[in-house]
């Protein structure tokens, strides 16, 4: 039963995580949250089916439990995790569309995280969203897979090369094969227990690291049925399929509840309705706070030379791309 069991985040990890940061708590949130969107986003665009892109959401979280997501810009860590899983898959994705993808993701043209309707920019405004905005020169695509490659790398060393991922999708339909009191078609519960599922692995409460598959599966049919308005036996059937119900109600308020919490963080953080995050905007937050911009961690002075070093390299880079348009 090993291959429909994860590995789960240590009480050990999860209070350094919280307690030995650098990085506030609702800051580290939003970088997870934005990230896990932006690797939905581009499994959709690069045409990979759903469980590959849950699983390198999986495995980002998990190397994000491990290093500090200031460690990396957190597009680069989202991109290695994805080209990492397809590649391990049977849905495996070249370099060079992966990178062209993101290029677009992270460009003014993307409307990921932009609400409402832009106007279509003019073809050679680059500014505001052309199509020149989204072009990938061959340095700035070198400069990409480089990072990707090495990231890529990272992710496995961190991970002791486990990339294995159970994903609760399989057991909810399964679950609900032998659920036959919900009175309401399959199909309709099934599409809203999916959606559940999918959701939570953009949670910053990091459900997939802190719960088994099974009751991940159980929490989303709970809710799905409390949508549709199916009816549900008296009785505590969730136990059958060994959640109990302290963990059923942590899960279905946990799934519930990140609409809500998405929706404040917009409206208290401007920049989330601009575009992806970025570090540099993390590393201003900080600075107003007061707080000392490193690699996310209590180190010493060496972890700020890497990050002024990197983002040197990153600013080169990007000066060679605009001299070879």
């Amino acid at each position: 039963m090993a291959h429909m069991t994860n590995p789960l985040a240590t009480v050990d990890q999860l209070y350094q995580r919280t307690s030995f940061s650098a990085l506030p708590s609702d800051l580290q949130d939003i970088i997870f949250f934005t990230t896990q969107c932006l690797t939905q986003a581009a499994g959709i665009l690069l045409r990979i089916p759903q469980s590959v892109t849950a699983q390198a959401n999986v495995v980002l979280a998990r190397y994000w439990l491990v290093e500090s997501p200031l460690s990396h810009e957190f597009s680069d860590a989202s991109a290695a995790a994805l080209y990492l899983v397809a590649k391990l898959s049977a849905h495996p994705c070249p370099p060079r569309d992966v990178c062209n993808v993101y290029a677009y993701l992270l460009s003014p043209s993307s409307p990921l995280f932009k609400g409402g309707a832009n106007p279509a920019p003019a073809l050679d405004d680059k500014e505001k969203g052309g199509p020149s905005s989204y072009y990938l020169s061959e340095s700035a695509y070198a400069a990409f897979r480089s990072r990707i490659t090495t990231l890529e790398a990272r992710i496995l060393y961190s991970l002791s090369f486990d990339t294995h991922v159970a994903l609760p999708h399989p057991l909810a339909i399964t679950y609900l094969q032998a659920l036959d009191f919900l009175s309401v078609p399959k199909t309709q519960i099934s599409a809203r227990s999916i959606a559940y599922l999918n959701t939570a692995l953009l949670s910053p409460q990091l459900l997939y690291l802190t719960h088994q598959p099974n009751a991940l599966a159980v929490a989303a049919i709970y809710n799905a049925a409390r949508d549709i308005g199916a009816k549900m036996p008296e009785c505590a059937w969730w136990e059958v399929f060994d959640v109990d119900r302290e963990e059923l109600g942590f899960l279905v308020v946990g799934m519930r509840s990140l609409e809500g919490w998405a929706r404040k963080q917009r409206e208290e953080h401007e920049e989330l309705r601009k575009g992806m995050v970025t570090r540099p905007f993390i590393e201003a937050e900080m600075r107003k706070r007061g707080l000392r911009i490193g690699n996310g961690s209590a180190g010493t002075g060496g972890d700020e030379v890497e990050d002024e070093e990197a983002a040197m390299m990153r600013s080169m880079d990007e000066r060679a791309a605009q001299l070879e348009e």
